[in-house]
């Protein structure tokens, strides 16, 4: 079974992935860190955010992995070519240059595969941008997640304050989410948007608890009708 949790940035879409993933046994791919990886990739190569070429041979050639324990379907680190950069991919300047790597279609096809590939393999949960709309158009579930801009920037600040990765200053952070929400919704290759038959969930208002027991209870009835 495969569930797709599509949203903006910030809106909680690898927490709340992972722990569903725990509930109910599956594994979990975070696709937004696969391009924050090539843009890492990138910056320490000094291969321009514009260079298509040169980004989708860093996707096609350079390994990415995700590690994890026995029993936690959620990775505890990233490895690139080998290197471990589970810090690394959360900075600023990553942040800043992976929207303009996540354009590029050469970029998006060469990890496409890779995604199509590891979801073949068992029970996922792909969080991501276009996952119900693109990578996969079939999963048996497909959620929205949303919240305001606002709060998204609120629960990135708290983030970054606890992991030491990223900056605090709440304008800053809301600006940088308006900018990718803009920059996201508006690309040519596979804008944001909710996939037709997606479930939407704000959780403006909503904590992280009540969003990961809606989506168990929505992945519950799914199995029920499939089995």
């Amino acid at each position: 079974m495969i569930i797709a949790i599509d949203g903006p940035s910030g809106a909680g879409k690898s927490t709340v992935s992972d722990e569903v993933a725990k509930i109910l046994g599956f594994s979990h791919l975070d696709t937004g860190a696969m391009f924050r990886a090539v843009a890492y990739g990138a910056l320490k190569n000094g291969v321009d955010v514009s260079d298509e070429d040169g980004l989708a041979q860093i996707a096609e050639n350079d390994k990415i992995v995700f590690e994890t324990e026995d029993g936690n379907p959620a990775y505890k680190s990233i490895l690139m070519a080998g290197e471990d950069i589970t810090s690394q991919i959360r900075t600023d300047e990553v942040t800043k240059a992976v929207t303009p790597v996540c354009k590029h279609p050469k970029v998006r096809e060469a990890l496409l595969r890779q995604q199509r590939e590891i979801g073949k393999s068992g029970n996922y949960i792909l969080d991501g941008r276009d996952i119900g709309t693109v990578v996969f158009p079939d999963a048996e579930l497909k959620i929205f997640l949303d919240a305001s801009a606002e709060e998204r920037a609120k629960r990135r600040v708290l983030q970054n304050e606890q992991s030491g990765v990223g900056s605090t200053d709440y304008d800053e952070v809301l600006a940088d989410i308006n900018r990718r929400d803009e920059e996201d919704s508006n690309r040519t290759v596979a804008p944001l948007r909710p996939a037709e038959d997606s479930v939407q969930l704000d959780s403006t208002l909503k904590s992280k608890q009540e969003v990961i027991d809606e989506i168990v209870r929505l992945a519950k009835e799914k199995q029920s009708e499939n089995a």
